[in-house]
């Protein structure tokens, strides 16, 4: 496919002369959610109070089901959304009935979890145990790990974050998981709309967690949880909106949604929802499925590839890919380690050039939005990095 800068005209024009190349990261927002933006304003000023029967009674539920379509569920009832993927795994940590909770996880987990850990571990809420994530039978360790048996609560990343590794045994450990426990969360959020991904076989069985921040395109305020049926009912950090619809609970106590609106919170900004409906029904009328998304960027990555050990993106080809191409599924941004990633991100700043850094990991982060002039771009600005 070609690149579809058009579906991106106004947040390329607004920075003409950025080169932004950290999609995995913030990526752009296409045109389409400024329309649904600027609709959710004006619902709420001519709806005023009924503005959320349209928030929940139509734009949730477009959601739930885009989310469902895109990774096979049986049913869009089994999503729940939240503001951020933080509020969700506090929510969900307060659905197990024991403390402290036993938890298996790794050294590679996103900020959000990491921090959350450390501090539940200080207040006695968790023990954790991690297993290293930085070495080639990390595959084979943690599933060993896993079967040994002894946790309530399994959380790994399918794509990590800062490595750009695939973890792509990770639906073996649905065969471990039970109501009882041990819960298996996934951390979807590198994987959602980057790697095509089917959870129809373990949908039963595992909770994956993402959100549309990143390669969903939509921005903040729409993270999700994929609840399976029967796991966790009745959390202990809960909002009003968790007793919608069908209840479950004892009589005179606190009743809780069957379905995975046991896990909602209060009141929140549902304009994060619009853009998400918005940019996920764009996806789908122009037929960019993932697999089609993933090929345009996989050929991308592989031309910029070629060229760095050439010394066409000048130091770069000093760095050490932590993400070669291999068999199976790819990251969706290369991630590079050198001493002085830090740095180059700076220089490459000061040149309008967007990357990030993780400690000293340079990730590049392809898209939708970009070509093989972009690449050719980015080349020669890293030619004149010190």
């Amino acid at each position: 496919m070609s690149a579809r800068k058009d579906l991106f005209s106004r947040a390329l024009a607004a920075a003409p002369d950025r080169l932004h190349m950290a999609a995995h990261s913030h990526h752009l927002w296409p045109d389409v959610t400024l329309a649904a933006q600027v609709e959710a304003w004006e619902d709420a000023a001519v709806l005023a109070d009924h503005k959320w029967d349209k928030a929940l009674g139509e734009v949730y539920p477009s959601a739930q089901g885009l989310v469902a379509r895109e990774l096979s569920l049986p049913s869009p009832d089994s999503v729940v959304f939240a503001p951020n993927t933080h509020t969700l795994l506090a929510v969900l940590l307060s659905a197990v009935g024991k403390r402290p909770v036993r938890v298996l996880s790794t050294d590679g987990e996103f900020h959000s979890f990491r921090r959350q850990a450390q501090r539940w571990i200080e207040a006695g809420e968790i023990e954790l145990t991690r297993v290293d994530s930085d070495t080639p039978d990390f595959a084979e360790r943690f599933l060993a790990a896993a079967r040994a048996g002894g946790f309530d609560l399994i959380f790994v990343s399918h794509v990590f974050f800062k490595s750009g590794f695939v973890f792509d045994r990770v639906w073996e450990l649905a065969d471990l998981a039970r109501p009882e426990g041990p819960w298996v969360v996934v951390d979807g959020y590198h994987g959602f709309r980057a790697i095509p991904t089917d959870l129809s076989a373990v949908a039963d069985r595992l909770f994956y967690i993402a959100g549309g921040y990143k390669y969903a395109m939509a921005g903040e305020g729409a993270a999700f949880l994929h609840a399976p049926p029967g796991f966790g009912p009745r959390p202990a950090l809960t909002g009003w909106y968790a007793e919608f619809g069908d209840l479950e609970g004892p009589p005179g106590g606190v009743g809780y949604a069957r379905d995975a609106g046991r896990f909602l919170g209060a009141t929140f900004d549902p304009s994060g929802l619009y853009r998400f409906v918005a940019a996920g029904r764009m996806l789908e009328a122009q037929g960019l499925t993932t697999a089609v998304i993933a090929g345009h960027v996989g050929g991308l990555q592989g031309n910029l590839l070629a060229g760095i050990p050439a010394g066409a993106a000048g130091p770069l080809k000093d760095a050490v890919l932590l993400n070669p191409p291999g068999r199976g599924s790819r990251a969706r941004f290369l991630a590079l380690r050198h001493p002085s990633a830090q740095a180059w991100k700076q220089a490459l700043a000061a040149k309008d050039v967007v990357v990030d850094v993780r400690d000293d990991v340079l990730r590049i982060g392809l898209s939708i939005y970009h070509d093989e002039t972009d690449i050719a771009t980015f080349c020669a600005a890293c030619r004149a990095l010190p």
